[in-house]
Formats: C-alpha cells, sequence, structure tokens
C-alpha cells in the first residue's frame, strides 16, 4: 500500500471518530479545553492501537471481532446516545433530571466517556489491522499514520463543533445524541 492509500484509509477510518467529536462538542459546550482535546488524542492513539493489534492477534480473534463488531459498536454508542438524548429532552422541558451527572463546572464529558467512545468507534480498525498482515503492509508506518490522520480530522471536528454547537443551544445534546446512535445502527451494515 501507498502512503496516499494508507492516508485515504486513515480518513475513512476516522469518520465515526470525527463524527463523535463534533457531537461531543455541540453536547458539552462547558467542557474544558483540556478535556476537548482528549478527543482527538484518545481517538488517534485508539484508531492506531486497534489495527495494531489486529495485525498482531488477528489470527487468534479476527473472525470473532469481524463477526460482532457492529453490535458491539451499536451497543455502546447507543446506550451512550440514548442517554444524551434523554438528558437532552428533559434540559428542554425544563426538568432537572437532565443535569444529573454534569458535574459542578458543567463538565460531563469524563474521561471514562471519552475512553468508551474511542473504543467503540476504533473497534473497525482491529480488522484493518487483519487485511493489513495480509497485504504485508509495514505496520509502524502504517498505523502511525492512520492515528496521526485521526487526530487532524478530529482537531478539525473540534473546530466545527465549537463554533456551530451554539447555535443549537438545548438541542444540541439531542443532535450529538441522535448522530452516536445513527453510528452505532450504520455499524452493523
Amino acid at each position: 500500500m501507498s502512503i496516499v492509500e494508507i492516508v485515504l484509509l486513515g480518513v475513512a477510518l476516522s469518520m465515526d471518530a470525527f463524527a463523535v467529536t463534533i457531537s461531543n462538542a455541540f453536547c458539552y459546550p462547558n467542557a474544558s479545553r483540556a478535556r476537548l482535546l482528549a478527543l482527538p488524542v484518545a481517538f488517534g492513539v485508539f484508531q492506531a492501537g486497534m489495527p495494531l493489534l489486529g495485525y498482531f492477534l488477528g489470527g487468534v480473534v479476527g473472525d470473532f471481532i469481524e463477526t460482532y463488531s457492529g453490535i458491539i459498536t451499536l451497543v455502546i454508542l447507543g446506550f451512550i446516545g440514548g442517554n444524551m438524548i434523554k438528558e437532552g429532552a428533559c434540559a428542554l422541558r425544563g426538568g432537572g433530571d437532565g443535569e444529573e451527572d454534569v458535574s459542578e463546572d458543567g463538565n460531563a464529558l469524563t474521561l471514562k466517556v471519552i475512553l468508551v467512545q474511542a473504543v467503540a468507534t476504533s473497534i473497525d480498525a482491529f480488522a484493518v489491522g487483519v487485511s493489513l498482515r495480509a497485504v504485508s503492509v509495514d505496520v509502524a508506518p502504517a498505523v502511525s499514520i492512520i492515528g496521526v490522520t485521526t487526530l487532524l480530522c478530529c482537531i478539525v471536528a473540534l473546530a466545527i463543533g465549537k463554533r456551530f454547537g451554539h447555535l443549537l443551544g438545548d438541542r444540541a445534546q439531542i443532535v450529538g445524541g441522535v448522530v452516536l446512535v445513527f453510528i452505532g445502527v450504520k455499524a452493523m451494515f
């Protein structure tokens, strides 16, 4: 594979992380700059790490991951997205239920949420690692390019989310939740 092909593969793999990053920027407008910057870093690390794992462990668990990755992604992102929709709807109705998990500074984007999202959006990259081994690609540069490409795409997503998130106001959390559920459903097909 050429460098251009690996960059294109990285862009394709990063699209779920891109959408989730935009959703997070919409939904957590009060998140600290450090927490928001943790998104591209986490997504980049996991998008690089999963193909690496797939490259080395593909023969052992590759079939299982390929078979169930869509279901796993749907469950994880569906759960997170469903909670975001519920909290957003409560906030629109003026109920207090939507604010229960928000910390005192209004920041509900926890590292746990970021890590779960990073895993969920990178499961398909494991299967890519299996295929990288099959075509005898030098894995270190390939996963590095994939990780950096994802990081850069997610930085762009942050800028988009911060710029347009305020336009949605209280509806942002619902939109973000719908996007996460949509990505989970898309992973099934």
